[in-house]
């Protein structure tokens, strides 16, 4: 960043899931366009294409609506086609710490208003699929940038356990943080759609141990109460089916940024019904 002190603003929105989500993240995104401080705008999208993975063409049209950049999890491979694009695109994450010769990239640098910081996607291991160290992973990730004369990252750690989320946070803000500069000036979850209150500035980076999910209200985190009932009722093998209310939730946070640390982060928790929206959608 140049010169004087200036303030950016992130948006950083909790799992879109299916259509309502995504319907319910673009009218957010026209009604809330602020051009008196640059945003760059964050993403978790593995559950954006029918509550499984990410087609291309809602890629597109959600790239379109003003996301600046995609962070993911373990459902990205879910729709096949993501093989054919996520090389190509250079805004699409996968978690970093799948092995190495793995499709896509677990990290990006980008830059807005000449600040050049790099946004890191990873996936958490205490009740999730086997995979690399995260801490291993990250450290040495977040080590190159600081040669590479990055001194702004932000982290979207996709887990299960609370613990590792909170543990994980207080062991990157205290490598890589001091009181005059702060390395990770944001580190959110995500994964568990269900959004946290624990909202605050941990050694100059924003935290917060989930941010949500952005799709149906009245639904089992996005999911329909009847299938999820019956799967968790019974222990039998069920398919889940995405609900289709219009009526939504959008949960996120709102993270300015200055020179040196994270100044502020905000939740976002509202509930709104996209039929009054008038925001098109593609299909999928």
């Amino acid at each position: 960043m140049s010169g004087n002190t200036e303030i950016l603003k992130f948006l950083i929105f909790g799992d879109i899931t299916g259509k309502q989500g995504r319907v319910a993240v673009k009218n957010y995104l026209v009604q809330n366009k602020d051009n008196d401080i640059p945003t760059f705008v964050i993403a978790n999208i593995e559950n954006a294409s029918h509550g499984f993975g990410l087609t291309k063409k809602n890629y597109e049209d959600l790239f379109a609506s003003g996301i600046d950049c995609f962070t993911s999890g373990n459902h990205i491979w879910d729709k096949k086609d993501i093989f054919e694009y996520i090389d190509d695109v250079n805004n699409l994450l996968r978690p970093i710490n799948y092995p190495a010769g793995t499709r896509g990239k677990g990290v990006q640098v980008f830059e807005i208003a000449e600040h050049r910081f790099a946004v890191i996607n990873v996936l958490g291991r205490v009740f999730m699929p086997p995979i690399d160290s995260p801490w291993q992973v990250v450290t040495e990730t977040i080590e190159s940038l600081i040669s590479q004369g990055i001194e702004s990252v932000f982290i979207d750690f996709h887990a299960e356990a609370t613990a590792e989320k909170i543990c994980f946070a207080k062991y990157l803000a205290k490598k890589f943080n001091n009181e005059n500069k702060a390395i990770v000036k944001a580190f959110w979850g995500t994964h568990t759609h269900v959004q946290t209150a624990d909202e605050q500035i941990y050694n100059g980076m924003a935290y917060i141990t989930d941010v949500g999910f952005c799709g149906t209200n009245d639904s089992v985190i996005g999911m329909e109460f009847a299938t999820s009932f019956k799967r968790l009722s019974t222990s039998l093998p069920e398919r889940y089916e995405i609900a289709e209310s219009s009526i939504a939730q959008i949960n996120g946070v709102e993270v300015l940024i200055d020179n040196n640390s994270a100044t502020l982060i905000k939740r976002i928790n509202l509930v709104v019904d996209n039929n009054e929206s008038g925001v098109n959608d593609a299909k999928g």
